[in-house]
């Protein structure tokens, strides 16, 4: 692993990115109980670095991260930008109290935003689509994440509430 490629333009983007996005997270007022914010965190973390070491490398390695198409240092700080977007998924279903079908806008709106970080990131040369991988062939893969991620936040917001409601008893 060869610690820092160029160091340029799309690594200054990234500190820039995860400067503001980990911003925004201590900014906004608490909400979420401590176990759905580590889960939020963890979750982000964990589901974003599997398919982008299923999809950005490996046998697929359908898009190169920074500069060279070898793990550095910086491609661990792009990968950190995965928290806030998990953590704000959950942060925003919450606050805007989304249920039943609005959860399909939802879902369609973050994968829309995700697509948009990669665009974005393609413009800055934080990633570089190769072997014909297009921006478009994330969509399912935004879709398949966001929806259960969803499904697991609405299960432990459901235990959380039952476990509330045990204790008030």
């Amino acid at each position: 692993m060869k610690l820092i490629g160029t160091f340029d333009m799309n690594e200054i983007a990234l500190l820039i990115f995860v400067g503001v996005t980990y911003a925004i997270m201590v900014i906004l007022p608490k909400v979420l109980s401590t176990e759905l914010t580590i889960l939020s965190i963890v979750w982000g973390f964990t589901i974003g670095v599997v398919f982008d070491f299923t999809i950005g490398g490996g046998r697929l390695d359908y898009y190169r991260v920074n500069d060279i198409n070898h793990y550095e240092l910086f491609d661990f700080v792009y990968y950190m930008l995965f928290v806030p977007f998990g953590y704000c998924f959950n942060y925003f279903y919450e606050v805007l109290r989304i249920r039943g079908l609005f959860s399909i806008l939802y879902i369609v709106v973050w994968a829309g935003i995700g697509i948009g970080a990669q665009f974005v990131f393609s413009l800055l040369h934080i990633i570089t689509l190769q072997n014909g991988y297009k921006l478009v062939h994330s969509l399912p893969v935004f879709l398949i994440i966001q929806t259960v991620t969803a499904f697991i936040y609405a299960y432990i917001k459901n235990e959380e509430q039952k476990s509330k409601s045990k204790e008030n008893e």
